[in-house]
């Protein structure tokens, strides 16, 4: 029997699992670790710690624990956060602190400078929407401006996939679905590096092959198997975004789904069958071929979360260190005992600023309609409600906007562990949402692209019918009558107050 490894690593912590070749998980690992916050605005992560670091623990853990022998391991599938980069010399040496996803905005200089060379109208041709901090090429520029010694030692600039991909294999590549947030520094229908276009950002020679996501890389070479607890030879495949491998883990594969990924930020994905052209999102192509996807993301999910509980509920974390529940399980019952819509309590969940649709990186976060009454339950209650109205406000855009049809949400991540969370999602929206049945998230996606890839099936279709739904959650339609006769305070909060929210940086 073969075995297949997939290995991701996001914001905040790394997952791995092993599975066998009826996508039964054989073994699962996770471990966690920090994000670099040196600036406000600023985030990063220690690649060689962080990103090689964890992947190396994880495969070593996975394999001793499982107990498979390395060598029945068929395919090794990867993925990682995306849209960041990190430069690195030829030896996939980091140089510098990545610079992480659109989270980061230390890039608004170089992209407000673009624009005015461009002009808006060519930019957007350009980057394929408006220029923003979700975008590789400004930050590469910054690391010109500001780093310059770096900038012209760099071998490549990659991102997370793409760095893991070379430590294991020797080999710079870059799948199809991340090189789109390289652009303009790719031509997107031949993707080969446009030398015209890179000139100003880079050297065409420092950027990566560009292959697709379920594309065998190369094989495991003797260096990264002493490292790993592999055995060299083992191939390995290009890898994707954390995002995109989620997708898949859900059984994301045909036009009309939808991912709703609820990590430390919230993610989508829809699928479509043409390209889509909108501004305020990321349409592309996807991992699956013949599909295309309409990308989007907010800066915060998990992350608001995070502070509420270190920030509100500091005796519940004091708790749990000896040995009480856990403090987001106590803040989950919390919000369960208030009803829907928190007794007026609105909450833009803007905390670092916000990518889609605003794309306003000096948007803040607001807590509207407090009073003597509200409690830190009601906040957190307004917190989930608060990222569940961004879920709509992208729904709304792909199926009222532009007329397509969204067949089902799949919803994912470590926010499925919040049954309030989900509910306000439906609620919000007015629709039915569903979890997968396996629900450990993109590592997942990368094992089973990688028993594809590895043979262990011959279709995306085949695959399909390996994978389900374990739960439905239907919505409450008085909850979403309620819900909807305050989106638009929700919606004006932020464009009423947005200039303001500009003063205050």
């Amino acid at each position: 029997m073969a075995f297949y490894l997939g290995i991701d690593i996001g914001t905040s912590a790394s997952k791995g699992v092993l599975i066998d070749d009826r996508c039964n998980i054989v073994c699962q690992a996770s471990c966690g670790h920090e994000t670099d916050n040196p600036r406000d605005g600023w985030y990063q992560h220690d690649a060689e710690a962080v990103w090689w670091g964890d992947f190396c623990r994880l495969s070593r853990e996975l394999v001793v624990r499982s107990g498979v022998n390395a060598a029945q391991i068929g395919c090794v599938g990867l993925s990682a956060l995306g849209c960041d980069c990190v430069p690195v010399d030829t030896e996939c040496n980091a140089l510098a602190p990545a610079i992480l996803y659109g989270v980061d905005a230390r890039s608004k200089p170089q992209i407000d400078e673009l624009l005015s060379e461009y002009g808006p109208d060519r930019a957007r041709e350009l980057f394929g929407h408006d220029p923003c901090s979700s975008d590789i090429a400004p930050k590469i520029l910054w690391f010109k401006e500001n780093m310059p010694e770096v900038h012209e030692r760099a071998a490549k600039f990659l991102t997370a996939s793409s760095f893991l991909c070379a430590k294991l294999t020797g080999r710079f590549t870059v799948d199809r679905y991340l090189a789109e947030d390289f652009l303009p520094l790719y031509d997107r229908y031949t993707w080969k590096v446009d030398a015209r276009e890179c000139a100003r950002f880079c050297r065409p020679d420092q950027m990566a092959e560009v292959m697709s996501a379920t594309d065998i890389a190369g094989v495991i070479t003797q260096r990264a198997a002493e490292a790993t607890g592999l055995v060299a030879g083992t191939p390995v495949l290009v890898g994707t975004g954390d995002s995109g491998a989620e997708a898949i883990s859900t059984g994301v594969f045909r036009p009309g789904d939808m991912m709703v990924q609820l990590g430390s930020t919230a993610y989508f994905i829809y699928l479509a069958d043409h390209m889509v052209d909108d501004a305020r999102l990321w349409p592309g192509t996807f991992i699956i071929p013949g599909t295309y996807g309409i990308c989007a993301g907010t800066n915060t999910a998990g992350a608001l979360t995070s502070w509420l509980r270190q920030e509100l509920y500091r005796d519940a974390v004091e708790a749990e260190g000896h040995g009480g529940p856990d403090a987001y399980s106590v803040m989950a019952h919390d919000a369960a005992d208030v009803a829907p819509g928190a007794d007026g309590l609105l909450c833009l969940p803007y905390f670092a600023g916000e990518r889609t649709p605003l794309n306003d990186p000096e948007a803040r976060g607001v807590f509207f309609g407090l009073t003597g009454r509200h409690t830190r339950a009601h906040m957190v209650r307004a917190a989930l409600e608060g990222v569940a109205y961004t879920v709509a406000s992208h729904v709304d855009i792909i199926e009222r906007e532009h007329g397509l049809p969204i067949g089902r949400i799949m919803l994912v991540g470590g926010g499925t562990k919040n049954p309030i969370w989900m509910q306000a999602i439906a609620d919000v929206c007015g629709r039915e949402v569903s979890v997968a049945k396996v629900t450990v998230g993109a590592c997942f996606g990368d094992a089973i692209m990688a028993a594809l890839a590895g043979g262990a099936y011959t279709s995306w279709d085949e695959l399909a019918r390996v994978l389900g739904v374990a739960q439905t959650i239907v919505p409450d339609m008085t909850a979403h009558e309620l819900y909807a006769s305050r989106r638009h305070i929700f919606d004006e909060l932020y464009t009423r107050n947005r200039d303001l929210m500009h003063e205050l940086v």
